[in-house]
């Protein structure tokens, strides 16, 4: 523990504003929400990527969503082997205990674990190969759908297409769960894949029947 130092000076500040404005104007709507506890009607998976904001593209407050954030917005298949598994322990608290109305997965343009994955399979990135690599063991998840394109695209066109299938995979991906599918099936939960282009603000949803990305 004593490599634990205090907060940055420019991250004080921001918090000290926000004490004094966003939550001095908001002080019930906050005690509300400690003494109620979360009622989220979502729960988002998206990536780590610091320029992926969903309650920004949503314009959503605190308390509506239950988000997990991840290398790539990747979910692991049903896996009860007794290990840590953090986003499924995600998915299972969401879907459970928090009876959430929608899973919602978010990839985005620009996607660096996408990028490292299709460099490890082009053999551009041999220290992702390792089995010390946390980020490669972690992007093999995406190997279906990488599978599903690789012969009909290469180079920055596939790794456009792969990550569409980063949210597909994850799709797949949750209906293994158990309770993921029981849920889905009494209709008490729907599942929503999406994309979002960084660059141009655009959002695409995924439509199952033309197996393929439509504008929101």
């Amino acid at each position: 523990m004593e490599h634990a130092r205090p907060l940055p000076k420019y991250l004080v500040q921001r918090y000290q504003g926000w004490k004094a404005t966003s939550f001095a104007e908001n002080k019930s709507w906050y005690r509300r929400l400690a003494s109620e506890g979360q009622h989220p009607r979502a729960m988002i998976i998206s990536c780590c990527d610091s320029r992926v904001h969903v309650t920004s593209i949503f314009g959503a407050d605190q308390g509506e969503f239950f988000i997990h954030r991840n290398i790539a917005n990747l979910v692991p298949p049903y896996q009860p082997d007794g290990n840590q598994h953090g986003t499924s322990a995600a998915v299972e608290y969401a879907v459970t205990a928090l009876k959430v109305a929608h899973v919602i997965v978010i990839g985005h343009s620009s996607c660096g674990g996408v990028r490292g994955f299709y460099d490890m399979a082009t053999g551009n990135a041999p220290e992702l190969t390792e089995k010390s690599s946390f980020v490669g063991r972690w992007m093999d998840l995406l190997q279906p759908g990488y599978d599903r394109i690789k012969d009909s695209y290469s180079g920055d066109e596939c790794i456009n297409h792969l990550e569409r299938e980063a949210v597909k995979v994850s799709l797949d991906n949750l209906m293994t769960f158990p309770f993921v599918e029981a849920a889905v099936k009494s209709e008490e939960l729907s599942l929503h894949g999406l994309w979002h282009d960084i660059g141009e603000g655009g959002l695409k949803y995924f439509d199952a029947d033309a197996d393929a990305f439509q504008p929101v």
